[in-house]
C-alpha cells in the first residue's frame, strides 16, 4: 500500500464518505450538486473521504472540496489509477491492491456516507454500507442526493420491496433522502454526532 500525503493538514472536524460517478453525467446539475457537496464540506472543515479519482463527479467533489479549504482523504486500487485518473493533490493518497481493501479504508475512515449520482459501481457501495448499518456492524447515517430525480425509480423500487415484504419500512428509514445538499449535508453531520452546521469545532 502506498501512502502519497502532499500536505500537513490540520485535523478536520468529521469525515464523510462521497459514493458517486466517475463519469460527469448528461445533466449539469450532477457536477453542480458535487461542487456544492465538496464545497460544503471544505467551508466546514470536514474531510472528504471517496474513491481516488479526478474523473467524472469524483473529480469534481474532490477538487471541490480542496479549493474550499477541506481535506481529502482518497483510496484507488492499483488497476484503476489510470482508468479513474487518480487524484495525486489529494491531502492522502493510498493506492491498494484490492476493491475489498479500498472499500474497508473509506468505511472506516468515514463518520457518515452518502451516495450521489453514480453507476453500478456507487450502487454496490451504497448498498453496502446499508446492508451492514442494518445488520448492526456500524451506526453511521446513510445519505442519498437525489439530484434532478436520478434516484426516484430506485427509491420508487425500494417502496416496492417494502410493500412485498423483502425490506422492513425500518430499513427504509436509515436512508436519508433529499435533493438539497444544503439539507441533506448538515442532517447527516449532525446526526454523526458532531455541532449544527453553523459551528462543527467539537464533536457532540
Amino acid at each position: 500500500m502506498t501512502q502519497t500525503p502532499t500536505t500537513s493538514p490540520s485535523q478536520p472536524t468529521f469525515s464523510l464518505c462521497v459514493y458517486c460517478g466517475s463519469r460527469p453525467g448528461r445533466n449539469p446539475l450532477f457536477e453542480a450538486a458535487a461542487a456544492e457537496v465538496g464545497t460544503w464540506i471544505g467551508q466546514h472543515g470536514g474531510e472528504l473521504v471517496y474513491g481516488g479519482g479526478n474523473a467524472g463527479l469524483m473529480g469534481v467533489v474532490a477538487r471541490a472540496t480542496l479549493a474550499a479549504g477541506g481535506t481529502v482523504y482518497g483510496v484507488i486500487p492499483k488497476a484503476l489509477v489510470d482508468r479513474e485518473c487518480a487524484l495525486t493533490t489529494c491531502t492522502e493518497l493510498y493506492v491498494v491492491d484490492t476493491m475489498h481493501e479500498r472499500k474497508a479504508m473509506m468505511a472506516d475512515r468515514a463518520d457518515a456516507f452518502l451516495a450521489l449520482p453514480g453507476g453500478v459501481g456507487t450502487f454496490e457501495e451504497l448498498f453496502e454500507v446499508w446492508a451492514w448499518r442494518q445488520l448492526g456492524y456500524h451506526s453511521k447515517p446513510l445519505g442519498l442526493l437525489n439530484t434532478a430525480g436520478y434516484y426516484d425509480a430506485l427509491l420508487a423500487f425500494m417502496a416496492q420491496t417494502v410493500e412485498a415484504e423483502f425490506v422492513g419500512a425500518w430499513q427504509m428509514n436509515l436512508l436519508h433522502t433529499d435533493a438539497t445538499p444544503s439539507r441533506l449535508l448538515p442532517a447527516l453531520v449532525q446526526q454523526a454526532g458532531f455541532g449544527s452546521s453553523q459551528g462543527l469545532a467539537t464533536k457532540l
